[in-house]
């Protein structure tokens, strides 16, 4: 399998945001409108398979020394293969080369987090732009069940 790893363009969006539906629909995947993703695009990173995107997320910075991994998502069928873990490479390669510390993620996936090196800690403390920026627009907030993680790069 030849999975290539990139960063997207403006066109990519519409693939990318039908990779994402389902997710979103469940409440898993923060919903993101395609200005939201034009807006940020080259915070994100695609992975492809025979020039069909199967996986993306972002890295959004906070602070001089804290970004987060978001919008983490691989293909149904295709999980479990390291698509996902090559991804977090690309973040946090790029988190390093532009100074971050830190990165940070919410997610409902521990183990795959863990086995990346990732610590569980208190969501409060998250940055509280954070909160008020993303969670709000939640459709499962206040009552999130999703845990956060933490891992110096």
């Amino acid at each position: 399998m030849d999975i290539v790893y990139k960063k997207p363009t403006l066109l990519d969006i519409k693939n990318m945001q039908k990779l994402v539906k389902p997710e979103v629909d469940k409440g898993i995947i923060l919903y993101r409108s395609d200005d939201e993703m034009a807006m940020n695009i080259r915070s994100y990173f695609v992975a492809e398979l025979n020039k069909e995107i199967v996986g993306f997320c972002a890295l959004q910075i906070y602070s001089i020394k804290l970004g987060e991994i978001r919008s983490l998502i691989v293909k149904d069928g295709l999980r479990g293969k390291n698509i996902g873990k090559n991804l977090i490479t690309c973040i946090e390669k790029e988190g390093k080369e532009l100074g971050v510390e830190e990165l940070f993620s919410l997610t409902y996936e521990r183990g795959f987090f863990e086995k990346l090196g990732y610590q569980e800690i208190d969501k409060d403390k998250l940055p509280e732009q954070k909160i008020w920026a993303d969670c709000i627009k939640c459709k499962l907030f206040p009552i999130c069940k999703e845990i956060a993680f933490i891992k110096a790069i």
